[in-house]
Order: C-alpha cells, then sequence, then structure tokens
C-alpha cells in the first residue's frame, strides 16, 4: 500500500504554548484520530518537532483519493487551526528498536 506524509504547521507562532482550550480539545481529537488509525495499521509514525514548528504523520492509503479522504477527516485540518500538506511518500529506511 502506497504511504503519504503530512505536514501540520500551525498557523501561528508559540502555538503549542498558547493553545485555548478548543485548540486543547481538537488536538487531543487529533491524537486519538491518529490513535485510531495506528491500531488499524495504517499510521506508520506520527511526531511533532518540540520547537512547535510542524508535526508529521506518515501513513498508508490505497489511493491518493483515500490519503485526501484521511486528510480531510483529522479534527485539526477540519478546524482549520493548521496549514497542512500533503505528499506521496516512499520509507527508504525505518530502524524500530
Amino acid at each position: 500500500m502506497p504511504e503519504f506524509l503530512m505536514v501540520f504547521r500551525p498557523k501561528r507562532d508559540n502555538f503549542i504554548e498558547t493553545m485555548n482550550t478548543e485548540e486543547m480539545s481538537v488536538m487531543g481529537q487529533h491524537a486519538e484520530h491518529c490513535q485510531r488509525l495506528f491500531s488499524e495499521g495504517k499510521l506508520v509514525l506520527s511526531g511533532v518537532c518540540l520547537d512547535g514548528t510542524y508535526g508529521i504523520v506518515v501513513f498508508r492509503a490505497k489511493s491518493e483519493e483515500s490519503a485526501r479522504q484521511f486528510f480531510n477527516n483529522d479534527p485539526a485540518v477540519q478546524a482549520g487551526i493548521v496549514n497542512v500538506e500533503l505528499h506521496p511518500f516512499r520509507i527508504g529506511m525505518l530502524q524500530c528498536s
């Protein structure tokens, strides 16, 4: 199954430190969404830069159309609190230790 990369960029500086209650709730929903997809074997990895610059999600989807559906169903995307890019991706090396 092809892999895709989503890059999440907060719409403002210091987002992690200045999230309001609603944004915290949305980001919690984003984390739950990612956890569910991870449990289903669709999400390969996710993480956030410690300086809050951006976060990434690498996931598997059957097609670009289903990748866009994944993209559009993410609560952070739906809430409009992040700018997001979607790219076809291929994992070259992955160390699991």
